[in-house]
């Protein structure tokens, strides 16, 4: 690794954390304020699914704090503790969130299908591409085509985290406004849950732009190299 590939991964890492802690902060900032619809997490999603006529979709309490996600593959939406049992603008607002990505199956989004496909392409890549991308820093003057082979696998995970940004703010978006709808959340409620998923986002945000970055600078080095 370079010392600008590497000032610029600790500089995320950095901004990572920060992100992360302001999110969690924001999570149990808004965990005690009470809902007035009286909703536990797993009845809003679940409430959410129905309205949108979805009826083969499972929602389950996962392990561990923010282990929230949506499976398209098992149509399962797996809650952590505090958001399933939780009966409070937080719960709410990541629970509605997970069922977006539901909806977004269930249509056909195009931004999630295209992530769907991608990821046989992650999986593999992200298992290789720090070992190439090392092993073509280390040849960069005796067999270049190895690095390009690393900046195209990093290529297929940059690719994947900005596609992942569509996906997500659809998610949030799905999810604010049927929570207005439906008056789940008040007038009151509804910045908070708004802010909530903003500081989500935001985390997907910070990975697609390291990134990207990253990808960008390891192009540069290929090209440098090449003149």
């Amino acid at each position: 690794m370079t010392p600008s590939i590497m000032f610029v991964s600790i500089f995320f890492v950095v901004i990572s954390m920060l992100v992360s802690y302001m999110l969690k902060s924001k999570i149990k900032k808004y965990s005690q304020t009470q809902l007035r619809s009286g909703l536990s997490g797993q009845e809003v999603a679940v409430r959410m699914l129905k309205e949108n006529g979805i009826y083969d979709v499972q929602v389950t309490m996962s392990q561990g704090f923010l282990s929230d996600h949506y499976n398209p593959v098992t149509k399962t939406i797996a809650l952590s503790p505090d958001i399933f049992e939780g009966r409070n603008v937080a719960a709410a607002a990541v629970a509605a969130h997970e069922c977006g990505h539901a909806v977004q199956h269930a249509t056909a989004y195009p931004w999630l299908t295209l992530r769907s496909k991608l990821v046989p392409a992650v999986q593999v890549s992200s298992t290789l591409v720090q070992w190439v991308l090392l092993a073509g820093i280390l040849l960069i003057n005796t067999f270049p085509s190895l690095l390009l082979g690393g900046i195209i696998l990093f290529g297929v995970t940059t690719l994947f985290s900005l596609i992942t940004l569509p996906v997500e703010f659809d998610a949030s978006n799905r999810a604010l406004a049927w929570l207005e709808r439906t008056n789940i959340t008040t007038a009151e409620e509804q910045p908070q849950a708004k802010d909530a998923l903003k500081w989500a986002a935001m985390t997907y945000v910070v990975a697609a732009i390291a990134s990207l970055v990253t990808l960008i600078q390891y192009i540069l080095i290929y090209m440098s190299r090449r003149d």
